[in-house]
């Protein structure tokens, strides 16, 4: 087993505390077979809500089972419970730790920022609709009479 962190970063403008919109957000990966390297060719969605029973029956269930194409091996992968998602903050513009993954058999190799987020306006105003499926999300927040942005995100996987 290994705990890989996916770590993130993005150009936030005006906004703060950017995080997936729901408890059932569609994490979208790039997964690689540790067993024989090979790469899954489609990316694959993950959430929070679904589990599956793990072949084998020693490891319980999993929020994603995979059998490698390749080798034929099977793969699960589960979030670490013990660890909440936490809202990107911009502070210093650094990666910054979105959420831990417990890994047997594949490894996760990208990330998709794709689908619905929220963040947090400058005066406390809340856009809870933030699509990322382009990359990059602009509106104006009224309240403070400013445009806002997000763009340029970039994640990173590392063991936790």
């Amino acid at each position: 087993m290994v705990l890989l962190k996916l770590s993130i970063k993005a150009e936030l403008e005006n906004v703060t505390d950017l995080q997936p919109a729901s408890n059932d957000f569609e994490y979208l990966f790039n997964v690689k077979c540790t067993s024989c390297n090979e790469t899954h060719p489609n990316i694959i969605s993950m959430n929070r809500i679904e589990e599956y029973e793990v072949p084998g029956g020693k490891h319980g269930k999993a929020n994603f089972v995979w059998k490698c194409g390749f080798c034929k091996r099977s793969s699960s992968a589960k979030f670490d419970t013990t660890q909440k998602v936490k809202p990107y903050t911009s502070e210093n513009a650094q990666f910054q730790s979105l959420l831990v993954v417990e890994c047997r058999g594949l490894e996760f190799t990208g990330f998709h920022p794709e689908g619905i987020w929220k963040c947090v306006g400058s005066n406390g105003t809340v856009f809870d609709t933030v699509d990322l499926t382009e990359g990059e999300w602009d509106d104006y927040d009224e309240k403070a009479a400013l445009p806002v942005r997000i763009s340029e995100i970039e994640s990173e996987w590392s063991r936790a």
